[in-house]
Parts: structure tokens; sequence; C-alpha cells
């Protein structure tokens, strides 16, 4: 396993198990979240040749995975390294070839698509059953969901609570 997966993954793995305060963590990235709301930011999907590691699209454009990256980012935590060495590892084991008909990796992208974040999470362990009651989720959770036209869209639980039905609300 290359060197910097493994440390990425056992800081990951630190944050989110309790080694190093799980609450703390999630409460961080919350609020690594709500800090992502107060850029103006525009949707733009455009495909990106990034640098790597800690690579970005221009800070004035994103998707919803762009809100999570730059969130974890915030904490230390690289997803696009950690995505990418993952799935040049264990390329079968994600929906890449199944959905968008790839042979390869491509560390541009692949850390930016929904169902590859969903994939990672689920491989080391960070995975919540499915649940249509808004307690089972709690701040800092990240939930997944499909959105008109069949297209993945992701967020980030957070404390705040929506005025329209007072579930906790996410970004």
């Amino acid at each position: 396993m290359p060197q910097r997966l493994a440390r990425g993954l056992a800081l990951l793995w630190m944050l989110l198990s309790g080694v190093v305060e799980a609450n703390a963590f999630q409460q961080d990235l919350v609020e690594a979240a709500l800090e992502r709301t107060q850029h103006q930011v525009s949707y733009n999907g455009a495909y990106y040749r990034l640098d790597y590691p800690n690579g970005d699209v221009p800070a004035n454009i994103g998707v919803c995975t762009d809100v999570v990256i730059r969130a974890y980012r915030s904490l230390g935590v690289d997803l696009q390294v950690l995505v990418h060495e993952d799935m040049a590892a264990n390329f079968a084991a994600y929906p890449s070839k199944r959905i968008w008909g790839l042979s390869s990796t491509d560390r541009n992208i692949d850390h930016r698509r929904v169902p590859n974040l969903q994939t990672f999470f689920a491989r080391h362990g960070q995975s919540l059953p499915v649940s249509q009651t808004s307690s089972d989720y709690l701040p800092g959770d990240l939930v997944t969901w499909m959105l008109p036209g069949n297209l993945p869209h992701i967020g980030i639980v957070t404390d705040n609570l929506a005025l329209s039905s007072g579930n906790q609300g996410g970004t």
C-alpha cells in the first residue's frame, strides 16, 4: 500500500474510530462544512486537470462532492489522495467500470464522484444503514441520495435545524 495512502487512512481511521475523539472530529467537520457556505461558488462539474496531491477545482466553482472534499481537506484529510490510491490498488471494488466504462483511475475526477466516495467510505468501515428517521443521523455524518434524473448527491449532516421541518439540516 502506498505510504501516503497508509498515512491518510490511519489518520482517517483515528479520527473516525474514536482513537481521536470522533465527536470532536465530526463537530470540526460540521464547522468546516458550514464555513464552506460562506463562499460564492457556482455549480460546475466540468473536468479539470488538478494538482496532486491537494488538487482542487477553482475556488469559485464546484459540485456537492467539492464541499465534502474541501471540508475534509481543511481538517487535514486529502480525499483526492485517499480515494485515488485506494482505487489504484482496488479498482475492481469501485463502480467506475460499471457506471462510466472506465478501465483505470483518474486522480483528477475520481474523488469528485459520489459513487466513488460511497465506495471509499464503505470500504473503510464508514457506512450507515439507510434510514428515513432523521435522528439516526448525527452532525458530521455523510449522507447520499438520488436527485431527479438519477443523479447521485452527497451532503454533510449539520447541527442546524431546518425551519420547515425541524429536522437536522445539511450542506
